[in-house]
């Protein structure tokens, strides 16, 4: 089989497409044909070393792929040649074939093409994860999503668009608030060139915003919590532009409320109810309730320009490595 091999730590020049055997699956194992594998900010992090878990080269990138089942070991029962799933693996992905255990595959059902399959899990995961068990957004509320035409971003205007709420996005270029707006944000804000919390307010008559959904981090965050109004409610889910020194008299001044949303830190001590809370996504995306980007399809031997343009922070919506 052909896989993505990551040397050494570092995106440029340590990401070589290799030859190698394809695994067969031992007992309680499953082997899966990849039909897309998703491309993650996370991935990248893993592959730069710069990733609180850490994964030590060489290895396969990847932490998700959607394909066919196409060989069981023994003692599986629930899963058979053929059967459409979704594979969260936390690495391996990257690869014409994964091994996976009966528990990290969850059903794909025939009308979710593969490509959306394979991007899905991560984005709207952390986003049903934060909009309904770390906080709950009720109809007519007013969301900040930052970061809002990445993946991440797309996910969360979508995620809260179905709970009733109203959106506001930010985004540092004109494609990806389009992508923003037409997910269904009612307006979008350039952080580049307008001051996030005269924005916002504005956009909300003086009111402020209920929650902020910050994907973003760095110098965004300070202005996105001052757009909140009194005992608005924060989600931290990530930093790429950088960790942010928050005033805390910002927080206790306002009655204001910081959550910190972890999802893959969540999963494991919560297995059952996280499966529940998956097959809950993919029957909203099935039924046309939620509508995930079709994602931008690039060849399995471009994963590390993909990888980079992430890291960089240039990729728009998703993208997905098609061995």
């Amino acid at each position: 089989m052909r896989a993505i091999v990551c040397t050494a730590f570092g995106t440029e020049g340590n990401l070589a497409l290799e030859d190698r055997p394809t695994p067969e699956p031992g007992p309680g194992r499953v082997r899966v044909v990849v039909k897309a594998a998703g491309a993650s900010f996370v991935d990248g992090l893993q592959a730069a070393g710069k990733y609180q878990f850490a994964a030590q080269p060489p290895y396969v990138p990847g932490g998700e792929a959607a394909g066919l089942v196409d060989a069981v070991g023994d003692g599986v029962h629930e899963w058979a040649v053929g059967d459409r799933v979704v594979a969260s693996i936390g690495k391996g992905a990257f690869a014409d074939h994964i091994i996976a255990t009966p528990q990290q595959l969850v059903r794909l059902p025939d009308g979710i093409d593969f490509t959306i399959g394979a991007t899905f899990m991560q984005v709207y995961g952390t986003a049903w994860f934060a909009f309904k068990k770390r906080t709950v957004v009720r109809p007519g509320e007013v969301v900040l999503v930052t970061g809002a035409g990445g993946g991440v971003g797309l996910a969360a205007i979508d995620v809260a668009r179905s709970m009733g709420a109203r959106v506001i996005a930010v985004a540092s270029s004109e494609e990806k608030r389009a992508l923003a707006i037409a997910m269904g944000a009612e307006s979008a804000i350039d952080p580049l060139t307008e001051d996030v919390k005269t924005r916002a307010r504005e956009l909300t008559d003086g009111a402020g915003v209920d929650v902020v959904y910050d994907v973003v981090g760095g110098d965004v965050s300070e202005p996105a919590m001052r757009a909140l109004k009194f005992d608005g409610r924060f989600l931290v889910i990530g930093f790429p532009g950088g960790i942010a020194r928050l005033p805390l008299n910002l927080v206790l001044l306002n009655n204001r409320t910081v959550v910190g949303v972890e999802w893959g830190g969540w999963v494991p001590r919560n297995l059952d109810e996280n499966r529940a809370m998956i097959a809950d996504i993919v029957s909203a995306i099935e039924s046309g309730e939620l509508h995930p980007v079709a994602p931008f399809e690039r060849p399995l031997e471009d994963a590390a320009a993909v990888l980079s343009e992430l890291l960089n922070r240039r990729a728009l919506g998703k993208i997905v490595l098609i061995p």
